[in-house]
Formats: C-alpha cells, sequence, structure tokens
C-alpha cells in the first residue's frame, strides 16, 4: 500500500525520475508549455512549483537551489527574469494542466501543462463578463410568499400610467 507516499514513481529508478523531471521542467520554463502524459504532468506540477516560488526571491541562495534541481543556465536566466516577473503577486498555482484525450499509440491520456501567466487566450476565456446581472438565490417555504408579494407590488408599480411617463421619453415627431 502507498499510504502516505506522494511521489509518483512513474515505473522509474529514483536518479531517471529526477532527470526526466528536470528535463520536463527546463522544457516548460523555455517554452512556457509541454505536452506529456496527465500522470507526468502532475509529477512535474508538484516538482515545478516550488521552483517557481523559489524564483520570486532573486537571491545567490536561491539561484544555487534551482541549480541543484535544472541543472540548465539557460533556464534558470528565464525563470528568475521573466517568470518570476509575471508570477511575482500569484500566491502559488503557477501551472494549468489541461487533458488532450488519449494518444494514438498506446490509449495513454495526453495533457498539456503550461504557465498560467503566459497565455492570454485560455485567460480571457476563463475570465467572465462582471458586468452581467447576478442571479439571485431564492428558497422554498415562507419567504417565497413574501418573494412574490413584492415581485406584485414592482409590477403593479411598473404598470402604472405614473411610472411609464417617467420611465418613457416623449416622442419626438420624425421630419
Amino acid at each position: 500500500m502507498r499510504h502516505g507516499n506522494k511521489v509518483n514513481k512513474l515505473g522509474r529508478t529514483a536518479s531517471h525520475r529526477r532527470a526526466l523531471l528536470a528535463n520536463l521542467a527546463i522544457s516548460l520554463i523555455k517554452h512556457k508549455r509541454v505536452t506529456t502524459t496527465v500522470a507526468k504532468a502532475k509529477a512535474l506540477r508538484m516538482y515545478v512549483e516550488p521552483i517557481i516560488t523559489k524564483s520570486k526571491n532573486d537571491t545567490m541562495h536561491s539561484r544555487r537551489t534551482v541549480f541543484s534541481y535544472l541543472r540548465d543556465k539557460d533556464s534558470i536566466k528565464e525563470l528568475f527574469s521573466t517568470v518570476a516577473e509575471k508570477v511575482a503577486n500569484r500566491p502559488g498555482g503557477y501551472t494549468r494542466i489541461l487533458k488532450l484525450g488519449t494518444r494514438m499509440g498506446d490509449n495513454a491520456e495526453m495533457a498539456m501543462i503550461e504557465l498560467v501567466d503566459f497565455n492570454e487566450y485560455t485567460d480571457a476565456i476563463g475570465k467572465k463578463d462582471t458586468t452581467a446581472k447576478t442571479k439571485t438565490r431564492r428558497s422554498r417555504g415562507a419567504k417565497t410568499a413574501n418573494v412574490a408579494a413584492e415581485k406584485a407590488v414592482e409590477t403593479k408599480i411598473e404598470e402604472s400610467p405614473a411610472a411609464e411617463e417617467i420611465a418613457a421619453p416623449e416622442e419626438t415627431p420624425e421630419a
């Protein structure tokens, strides 16, 4: 049983798994998105999120700590310059996993993992119109009669001729 074991071993030895996750993390930092299997994407998320958090504090110690995980100077420059600036005010959740379906050859579940702040297309889709009218919750029971009575009063006010004069401006004849 795997009680308390958070690490997904991915069917690899520890050294192979560390190398795999480091290479995926380097690709994610350089290209801002990577397509891989769902299991690898979830393992990568647990691997790369603490590294991105560490990059927010640009000190020699944090750079050396991150370098011990990644072993790639170019990706560390990218991480501490552009990525750290974008995620500076985000308290966590730097990556997003989008499931893509299954792979043709072996039917493995595929996913795309991406850095959240670097995709303007899905961010625009995720944001909703704030000007839309909010829905009110109504309960069943004694309060329902009160709500119905209030609605009846509102409709009577709207149907009255005085309300129509106020609501509709005078029409101007067309020339």
